[in-house]
C-alpha cells in the first residue's frame, strides 16, 4: 500500500516521537527552549567535523553537543553573564564555527537544505537501529534519574538537602538532550528538532492536570504531528520535516483554543 521509504519514515517518526515527549516535558518545566536551540545549532560544527575526519554523523554530534551543554554549565558557575546571554554566545559562535569549516572544505558536497531541515523519507534500515535502540537508551536513563531530576526541576535547594544530587542529574540530563538531536538530525535537521521538543509538550501543558498526563498527552501529540506531517507531505509534496513540524503547531493552537474555551465556560 506504501512504499519502504514511507513506512521507514514513519518509524522513525514514531520512534522520535516517544522520546522527545518526556524530554520536551523537562525542557518545558526548566524552561530551557533556548538551550535547546543552542544544542541544536551546534550541531551544524559537530556535522562539519563528522566530514573532516570521516567519523559517524551522530556520533560527532553527541559529542559536540555534549561539549558545548558541559562547557555552558562550566560559564554559569566561573561567570557573571546570565543566562540567556551564554546560550546566544555558545550558539551563535558554534554555527558560525560550523559554516566556516564548511568553506575550507570545499571538495565535499553539503546538502545544507537537508542538514537545516532534515529528510525523513531519506532514512534506512540502520537509522531506524540507531533512532530506536538509541532512544530506548535515553528513556531508560530518563527513568533512572526521574525522581531526582523532577525533584531538582521543583526545587533545588531541597533535592540537594535530601541528597539527590541535581548537580549530577542535571549533566545527565544535558547528555541526554545532546544524544536526542544527535540520533534525530537526519530527520528533521538542525532547526526543525527544537520544535519537536517544545511544540507537543507546550500542547500538552495545555491540556494536562499533572505532570504524568503531560508526559503522555506530548508524546500523543508527537505522535499525531509525525502521522499528519508525513500523510500530509505525501499528499501536498510538501517537505516532510518542516510539515512534521506545522502539524505539531496546528495541534497546540487547537489545545490553546479549547483551553480558552474551557475557561470561558467556567466565567
Amino acid at each position: 500500500m506504501f512504499d519502504d521509504f514511507f513506512i521507514r519514515a514513519l518509524a522513525a517518526g514514531l520512534g522520535l516521537a516517544f522520546v522527545t515527549g518526556p524530554l520536551g516535558c523537562f525542557v518545558i518545566w526548566r524552561r530551557l527552549s533556548f538551550f535547546a536551540g543552542t544544542l541544536a545549532h551546534s550541531a551544524l560544527l559537530g556535522v562539519t567535523l563528522a566530514f573532516s575526519f570521516d567519523i559517524n554523523i551522530s556520533f560527532s554530534v553527541l559529542l559536540v553537543s555534549s561539549a558545548i551543554a558541559l562547557i555552558l554549565l562550566r560559564l554559569q558557575k566561573t561567570t557573571k553573564l546570565p543566562g540567556d546571554a551564554l546560550l546566544g554566545l555558545l550558539a551563535h559562535s558554534s554555527l558560525a564555527i560550523g559554516l566556516v569549516v564548511i568553506g575550507f572544505l570545499s571538495y565535499i558536497r553539503f546538502d545544507i537544505m537537508g542538514l537545516l531541515f532534515g529528510d525523513i523519507l531519506a532514512v534506512n534500515k540502520k537509522d531506524l537501529l540507531v533512532i530506536w535502540v538509541g532512544g530506548a537508551i535515553i528513556l531508560l536513563i530518563l527513568k533512572i534519574i526521574w525522581k531526582p531530576l523532577f525533584a531538582s526541576t521543583v526545587n533545588y535547594e531541597l533535592a540537594e538537602a535530601e541528597g539527590m544530587q541535581p548537580e549530577k542529574v542535571n549533566i545527565i540530563f544535558t547528555i541526554l538532550m545532546a544524544a536526542i538531536i544527535a540520533i534525530s538530525i537526519k530527520m528533521v535537521g538542525i532547526l526543525l528538532i527544537t520544535g519537536m521538543l517544545i511544540i507537543p509538550a507546550a500542547m500538552a501543558r495545555n491540556l494536562a492536570n499533572n505532570p504524568q498526563q503531560m508526559v503522555v498527552l506530548s508524546i500523543i501529540g508527537g505522535i499525531l504531528a509525525v502521522l499528519v506531517g508525513l500523510f500530509s507531505s505525501m499528499q501536498f509534496n510538501s517537505a516532510s520535516g518542516p510539515s512534521i513540524i506545522t502539524a505539531a503547531l496546528l495541534l497546540f493552537i487547537l489545545s490553546f483554543l479549547k483551553i480558552n474555551k474551557l475557561r470561558q465556560l467556567k466565567k
